[in-house]
């Protein structure tokens, strides 16, 4: 009898269900005799205990499903040491239900801050297998993470409805991106929506060369501009600030976010008006489209392999177009940024994208 936990942690996404059909399918269709423990909500009910016994059934039918069947939560990994309101110790309490319940692996589907816990886990003396779950595909180790190309189309459709209302009107529109600190998701989705400025949190920007862009626009005869703004981006005098100057500025921002502190000076500095959109969390939502459907399922089939082999203490990504184990102590605590040289950013600037520096 194999027994498996699985658990999904950190912000949600599309394609979630899709890998954990992906290894249980797997591991279903190996013959062998399996238990499935699904804690519920990450790491809170691996902590306190919560879960629900499933069978391969509970997994059909749940490919195009977005979400995640068992919930999920934030567990910060900064705090994980730190006992809960009860004294409890969280990685001891961990230790303690998967000891209890004899399990012979965790699978755990997440992001950075999972996967700084997952590594903690191992390092523990727990069989972990990681799935790398995020919108932002800021994970290392992998060229690419599930519910990153589901959010990708879903922030394009944002930007390609802006066109039609910028155009009539002859607005400098601001669509907002998510992607937490660093700028895939805007760099992607900035590109594939056509938009004519995109401000990432690893190229500062100037503002007025924002500025400068939008009027050169205007000389050339466009009526209107379309800027991505991640949520993350900086100014280039804000880039300069120490992390706690920055920190203590942004605890004192009156405006929203960034976007609409950037709509704010580009109004005073043209007199144009700048319309802000933020699609928000509807960048998580929804049913996972056909690439994540297939990435995922791919990702899990090999989680499932990799624990029916036995090799513990990955994390299944993917490198140069193949599906590769990468190892846990690898992966935790570090970023993908987006470089300022990288070839796309080069490429998007042949283009003709302005990115404010």
């Amino acid at each position: 009898m194999r027994r498996i936990g699985i658990l999904t942690s950190g912000g949600d996404c599309q394609a979630l269900n899709a890998a954990m059909r992906g290894v249980v399918k797997t591991l279903v269709h190996s013959g062998e005799a399996l238990e499935i423990y699904g804690f519920l909500d990450g790491y809170k009910g691996l902590i306190y205990g919560n879960f629900r016994m499933l069978t391969g059934a509970d997994f059909s039918g749940i490919l195009t499903v977005g979400g995640t069947i068992l919930g999920t939560s934030r567990t910060p990994f900064k705090t994980i040491r730190e006992p809960d309101e009860n004294g409890l110790d969280k990685v001891e309490a961990m230790k303690h239900n998967y000891y209890k319940l004899k399990l012979d692996c965790l699978v755990i589907l997440g992001g950075n801050g999972t996967h700084k816990t997952a590594n903690l886990l191992r390092e523990e003396g727990l069989n972990v297998v990681t799935l790398p779950k995020t919108i932002d595909n800021d994970l290392w180790g992998t060229d690419m993470t599930f519910g990153f190309q589901s959010a990708v189309d879903i922030a394009t459709n944002a930007i390609d409805c802006i066109h039609t209302t910028a155009a009539s009107h002859g607005r400098v529109f601001i669509v907002e991106v998510m992607g937490h600190k660093v700028g895939w998701l805007t760099l992607n989705a900035g590109m594939a929506g056509g938009a004519d400025i995109i401000l990432l949190p690893e190229i500062p920007y100037d503002l007025d060369k924002v500025v400068a862009a939008i009027e050169e626009r205007n000389r050339r005869g466009s009526r209107f501009t379309i800027i991505a703004v991640a949520e993350g981006a900086i100014s280039k005098e804000d880039a300069k600030l120490s992390k706690k100057e920055y920190k203590e500025k942004l605890k004192k921002r009156t405006s929203p976010s960034v976007a609409y502190e950037i709509a704010e000076e580009i109004q005073k500095k043209t007199g144009r008006e700048v319309r802000v959109t933020v699609p928000g969390h509807v960048q998580r939502g929804g049913s996972p489209c056909p690439y994540d459907r297939v990435f995922a399922s791919r990702l899990g089939s090999e989680a499932g392999k990799l624990i029916l082999n036995g090799e513990y203490g990955f994390m299944v990504g993917y490198k140069n177009r193949e599906i590769v184990k990468v190892p846990l102590e690898e992966v935790a605590g570090k970023l993908k940024m987006v470089s300022p040289d990288a070839a796309i950013v080069q490429e998007a600037k042949l283009l003709g994208i302005c990115f404010g520096d």
